[in-house]
């Protein structure tokens, strides 16, 4: 009888690289390693080391290093809490309940308003409290609460650093060289993603090429962090990588704002399509510079003075293929950069991180809820298994109201449980309690967890599935010191585990997050907000930090299914970023007093007459469009040269301003709102 499954090719060992075996045998080997120590330590749940050492088993020595940190200060904050609620609560069950459920929601809160180890940290805080907490419910003696608490601290740490340790002994590839790749592939695909927005057809594919272009740049400020930490010349030239980034965000928005002259220029030169191609393929030559490029520039170089649109145009791509070149050089320095070069670039900020504040709030309410009315089902039934309900719990509410789509993430927990109850159960009472040597234990373990972890990397579809099984085996088979083989108390956890899970499912199917419809529309009114703010005299926000913060929000709803909220997400943000633009080079204008910064002004003003954080007043648009239009031929009549440049920069707001009349029309002093794309 012919099996193909059973042959070695197909089979999870023989399918794997080289790559995959490394990161099977070090994370399982740091799980079997964290498990050794914490049974010579005495502790009294040696699985939390275990499963410690799973959850930071990421496959780069900067994950590690990132995760380990945010996750060493959030579970000694979440210890410091747990003693604090529960050294001061526990005689009085219903303080303990809203001291506990206010602390998970604050945590929730915190974790949702801020990203990387912040988030993390505090997710941490929030459910190793939990941990800690509940299970000293029953507990008299304060010194006993210090005790749970400092075990638990030590089982985390424990398996901190033999992940770390396995990580330094099977080294995986390095942060800094996949930073490095990922940045030149970037540059390049900016050239591919200019090809495709100057065609004059509008499709689809613009948009997702354009969504992904954002998502990936902000996903290598990720690999910049995690660089940061393992890598020590990368962690010199820290402000080079942040400027880099910039900087693609920066050719990006050009991109686009070359793409709204283009559709709305009538009379391009003929040959126009033929240079933008010969620009292209220069710009992918490392070895091109300024004189090569401008000898194809010159080809539609302006001839008219008084064609302020061809010259405004010619301008602004001459600005790209400047900034373009300029970023190449910073790449190619950065890459052959030593750990003692120096490099100073210009000073820009860190990539700006914001999430939306209603959201954070409303699923840490969530969390204080369920927590509080689970808590109340515990009081009123006293049940023995409580604690592990509500720890389950708390696990769920805290880590998946962050995710896009949580219910999902609950769905693929209960799978988990489920297996996990299963497999457990069949471990623990036919091969555990047959087994009094711990080698013997772990020579039946470690080929399990490396198989694992070869089919969470071989099936990416289910790699969620496989980390929630690795990462929950450890508390299912609850390998205690001294073992404990209670099969009523294995049962009733068990099942009070996934009574928790459904709760928590249960509380974000009636308290849902908000539809990518609303968090669009919420987005939105940030973005005008942020918008109006750039138009004042002392903007809050930098060119930059501006720039940064629209595409971070354009980013949070890239995973979202509803195409008229992503779409009208990306079309606010790109009109807003390339007025923002033209507001930072008209505030650089000459400021003598003469009739052209008194225009320079005026451009200014009507940008404040037409938007609020409400939405477009569409009369004081279509004036404002007429008047822009207006302004712009009579500049270009002007004998200076300065005034016909400023006839192509008002001609170039014309152009960003113009998609705002897709906006619903509604009635006057009332909001515009988005309408179907």
């Amino acid at each position: 009888m012919n099996l193909p499954f059973l042959e070695w090719n197909r089979s999870p060992w023989g399918k794997a690289t080289a790559g995959q075996w490394r990161y099977a045998l070090r994370n399982s080997l740091a799980m079997c390693l964290a498990l050794w120590i914490a049974f010579v330590l005495q502790l009294d749940e040696p699985y939390w080391a275990l499963t410690s050492a799973a959850v930071v088993s990421f496959p780069t020595v900067g994950g590690v290093i990132s995760k380990s940190i945010g996750r060493i200060f959030g579970s000694l904050i979440g210890a410091m809490a747990s003693l604090i609620i529960a050294g001061h609560c526990l005689n009085d069950p219903w303080l303990f309940t809203l001291s506990i459920a206010t602390w998970l929601g604050l945590c929730t809160y915190i974790s949702n308003h801020y990203q990387n180890n912040v988030s993390y940290a505090f997710a941490l805080a929030g459910y190793t409290a939990a941990i800690i907490a509940f299970s000293t419910v029953n507990v008299t003696d304060t010194l006993q609460i210090f005790d749970i608490a400092q075990a638990r601290v030590c089982e985390v740490i424990t398996g901190i650093l033999c992940g770390g340790l396995m990580m330094m002994i099977l080294p995986s590839t390095s942060d800094g060289e996949a930073l490095l790749v990922s940045l030149r592939r970037m540059h390049l695909r900016l050239l591919e993603h200019a090809a495709m927005l100057w065609q004059p057809e509008i499709n689809l594919q613009m948009r997702t090429s354009h969504e992904g272009v954002i998502g990936q740049i902000l996903t290598m400020n990720v690999l910049r962090i995690q660089a940061f930490w393992s890598h020590y010349r990368l962690r010199r030239q820290n402000n080079v990588l942040n400027y880099m980034l910039h900087q693609q965000l920066r050719i990006t928005s050009v991109i686009s704002s070359l793409r709204r002259m283009l559709l709305n220029w009538q009379n391009p030169p003929a040959n126009l399509a033929t240079v933008l191609d010969q620009l292209l393929n220069e710009l992918r030559n490392p070895t091109t510079d300024k004189y090569r490029l401008a000898r194809i520039l010159v080809a539609i170089s302006p001839t008219d003075p008084a064609d302020y649109r061809h010259r405004a145009f010619f301008l602004r791509l001459r600005h790209f293929c400047w900034l373009y070149l300029r970023c190449s050089r910073w790449l190619q320095r950065l890459e052959s950069a030593t750990p003692a070069s120096e490099m100073e670039p210009p000073h820009v900020t860190a990539l700006a991180r914001h999430t939306d504040s209603y959201e954070a709030a409303y699923n840490g309410l969530r969390t204080f809820l369920c927590i509080v009315i689970g808590c109340a089902f515990w009081i009123a039934t006293q049940w023995d298994s409580g604690s592990a309900a509500l720890t389950l719990t708390a696990i769920s509410c805290v880590l998946y109201s962050s995710t896009p789509s949580p219910i999902k993430s609950i769905t693929t927990l209960l799978k988990a449980i489920f297996l996990l109850f299963a497999f457990c159960f069949v471990m623990k009472f036919g091969l555990m309690i047959q087994i009094d040597d711990f080698w013997l234990f772990c020579a039946f373990l470690f080929p399990i967890l490396v198989t694992m972890q070869m089919m969470k990397l071989q099936n990416p579809p289910y790699a969620p599935l496989w980390g929630q099984l690795i990462v929950f085996m450890g508390s299912f088979l609850a390998v205690t010191n001294p073992p404990s083989y209670d099969y009523l108390s294995f049962m009733n956890d068990n099942i009070a585990k996934i009574a928790g899970v459904l709760l928590a499912g249960l509380a974000f199917q009636i308290l849902r997050p908000s539809s990518d419809k609303r968090k669009s529309r919420r987005i939105i009114r940030a973005l005008r907000r942020d918008f109006i703010d750039q138009l004042s005299k002392k903007p809050q926000q930098s060119e930059s930090q501006f720039e940064s913060r629209i595409y971070h929000r354009i980013s949070q709803l890239n995973q979202s299914l509803d195409q008229d909220a992503r779409g009208w997400l990306l079309r606010w943000g790109v009109v807003l970023l390339n007025c923002s633009h033209i507001v930072w080079q008209l505030r650089e204008w000459e400021t003598r007093s003469d009739p052209l910064s008194a225009v320079r002004d005026v451009c200014i003003h009507c940008l404040k007459g037409i938007m609020s954080e409400k939405g477009v007043q569409h009369t004081s648009l279509d004036a404002t469009l007429q008047e822009l239009l207006r302004m712009s031929d009579a500049l270009a009549h002007h004998p200076e040269q300065a005034a016909r440049d400023l006839a192509g920069l008002i001609w170039r707001l014309y152009c960003s301003l113009q998609q705002l009349q897709q906006a619903i029309r509604l009635p006057e002093k009332t909001a515009a709102t988005p309408a179907p794309a």
